[in-house]
């Protein structure tokens, strides 16, 4: 009878804990729901009162005319082009940078590392106009070296490869020492591939931060042809009115490669986990 009824109990408590999951998860859907939704009326639909989650003649037209209305396939270009300079160089450059903090011994390397981290609390809207008057001094207006390089290198980034490294187990890196393995060699061939769940992690916010990155490419970029897709989004607001509809199809366009990757990539960090190596 006490195993019935615990059972029951369980089991009342696992469509409690559910329902309350799935009314969490709805609520966070809505405002996506509500942009889709939004993609496909016309302009004084979106006005209407209560609002309408389902349009009443889907206008498909839409997106074929926000992605022409503007030269999206450029802005597409310019983001892809970041994308994929700015997160294989920012994993590389994070990735040595936490190797030499973690691993390599050598004098004030803790001061080093907490004068690094106290670089976190500075809000990067303090650092926004230097690096412009930097970028602008090396005449890299308008070119994707000043969409790219000041990318490179991330605080937040270098301290979650640093905690992870920090978990690895020594001996490995001792055996490889014995065999005359150099530093960069063992951080190659032993340290990177069982770090492959901290590199996914990394691999996926990089490519976020750069894909919606919007106030740096607006500042440094000048000639339509170098803009973002960011900043293509929001060109649809003017001073006068905003094109709702045809923002919110170009959103929803540029939000489709960040679901690919987040989802091709959390496979990949599933699979990291169990090559993470040994624990001592």
């Amino acid at each position: 009878m006490m195993k019935k009824t615990k059972k029951i109990n369980k089991i009342i408590g696992n469509i409690i804990t559910y329902t309350i999951l799935i009314i969490v998860a709805l609520t966070m859907l809505i405002p996506f729901i509500w942009m889709a939704a939004t993609s496909l009326m016309d302009k004084m639909e979106v006005f209407s009162y209560p609002p309408k989650f389902i349009p009443d003649k889907p206008l498909w037209s839409n997106y074929k005319n926000a992605l022409t209305l503007v030269p999206f396939g450029r802005y597409f270009l310019n983001s892809a082009i970041m994308v994929a300079v700015v997160v294989p160089l920012q994993l590389l450059v994070c990735s040595l940078a936490a190797y030499s903090l973690a691993r390599i011994k050598f004098p004030g390397r803790n001061v080093v590392f907490w004068m690094f981290l106290s670089t976190m609390m500075i809000p990067g809207i303090v650092t926004l106009i230097p690096s412009f008057l930097i970028v602008r001094t090396l005449g890299w207006i308008d070119t994707y070296w000043a969409l790219t390089v000041p990318m490179f290198f991330s605080v937040w980034g270098t301290f979650l490869l640093r905690q992870f490294f920090l978990t690895l187990p020594v001996n490995l890196e001792d055996a490889a020492r014995i065999d005359g393995a150099s530093e960069f060699r063992i951080f190659w061939k032993i340290i990177l591939p069982l770090s492959k769940p901290a590199l996914a992690t990394l691999g996926i916010f990089s490519f976020m931060g750069t894909w919606q990155s919007f106030m740096w490419p607006l500042l440094v970029t000048r000639e339509d042809k170098m803009r973002t897709v960011e900043v293509g989004v929001a060109s649809f607001k003017t001073m006068y009115e905003t094109n709702w509809p045809y923002q919110m199809a170009a959103a929803v366009v540029v939000m489709i490669p960040v679901i690919i990757v987040f989802l091709v990539a959390q496979k990949y960090f599933v699979k990291g986990i169990a090559l993470t190596g040994m624990k001592e």
